[in-house]
């Protein structure tokens, strides 16, 4: 899933406004129910559809599961986009991003994303590299997180900004090996940026987070140097929120090199958009030990409750 440029160095100064605090939110009590063992029981389901790579019987098992939940929630629309990317052979590629909106008519809109295609194989596995990969943290971490933040704003005061919950399909790239393919590249958050205006016909969406691998029991997460570029005052505002509610998971620190992931198509389109990830998952990154034991409900909270301060700051 990712794709490395070339190393960056933290900056003292990017490091301080990081640490700048931020005011509780009356919305706490609605900040609290959301439930890291609900989360983990996302995660728990999505694993039975392994794999749930394109073209296999899981991917499609996974879209109606996301549906389903969606539809549950008070999401106004839930879309689904569907359309061909060409693989490295030449062959169509089917895929379908799933589109859920939240207060349909307001014209200030955020996107708050992740994808949820996984790995075919796991690759790096030192016994089993032909084995399925099964993804719990890489892939169904964060459309856990996505699912289990739609339930509770569903049930809480509506944020003063629209929401759209994006599920990306194909980010895992043609060959559905994400890093382990060396011509890797995203397919469903580039096609969803060239077609904004099918979504976004009068203005763009104000800002996108994008969230990936956010379930490690060791969580750490560091400002991503793109996201720093494209969307500082937005990373600032997140970390300082993170830093309030868990303050040993949330660095200033950013992480020594790019990282490429669904944010960076919506950023080339001139959304300011920022990448919320643990890349460091050793020993588990892409092996059958990528499972549901390796996840953490208090990690997913972290990043939840984080994320719904976030939704409800000014």
């Amino acid at each position: 899933m990712t794709e490395f440029w070339p190393r960056l160095a933290a900056t003292a100064a990017t490091a301080a406004l990081l640490l700048t605090s931020l005011p509780a939110q009356a919305e706490d009590a609605q900040i609290e129910l959301w439930d890291g063992q609900r989360a983990l029981g996302h995660i728990a389901d999505l694993l039975k559809f392994t794999p749930r790579s394109m073209g296999e019987p899981g991917h499609q098992k996974t879209i109606d599961y996301i549906k389903a939940a969606m539809a549950k929630s008070a999401a106004e629309a839930v879309l689904t986009q569907s359309f061909a990317a060409k693989g490295d052979d030449g062959k169509a590629i089917p895929l379908t991003n799933i589109i859920a909106r939240f207060q349909v008519q307001n014209p200030r809109r955020i996107i708050v994303a992740t994808h949820y295609d996984s790995i075919i194989k796991a690759y790096r596995d030192p016994k089993s590299p032909d084995a399925p990969m099964p993804g719990a943290n890489n892939s169904a971490s964060a459309v856990a997180l996505l699912l289990e933040t739609a339930r509770v704003l569903s049930v809480s005061p509506k944020p003063n900004i629209g929401i759209d919950f994006i599920f990306f399909d194909g980010e895992e790239g043609p060959k559905s090996l994400g890093a382990g393919d060396p011509t890797w590249r995203a397919l469903g958050s580039p096609h969803f940026a060239a077609n904004l205006k099918t979504y976004y016909p009068v203005q763009k969406p104000e800002k996108a987070v994008d969230f990936d691998m956010v379930c490690d029991k060791d969580l750490k997460l560091q400002p991503e140097p793109s996201s720093l570029h494209s969307a500082l005052p937005e990373v600032k505002k997140f970390w300082g929120i993170g830093s309030q509610i868990a303050p040993q998971a949330f660095s200033p620190e950013p992480t020594a090199y790019p990282i490429s992931d669904d944010h960076t198509a919506l950023m080339q389109a001139g959304i300011p958009s920022f990448l919320v990830i643990d890349f460091d998952y050793e020993p588990y990154f892409n092996t059958t030990q990528d499972t549901i034991e390796q996840c953490s409900a208090q990690s997913l909270e972290t990043v939840g409750r984080t994320l719904l301060r976030y939704l409800y700051t000014p």
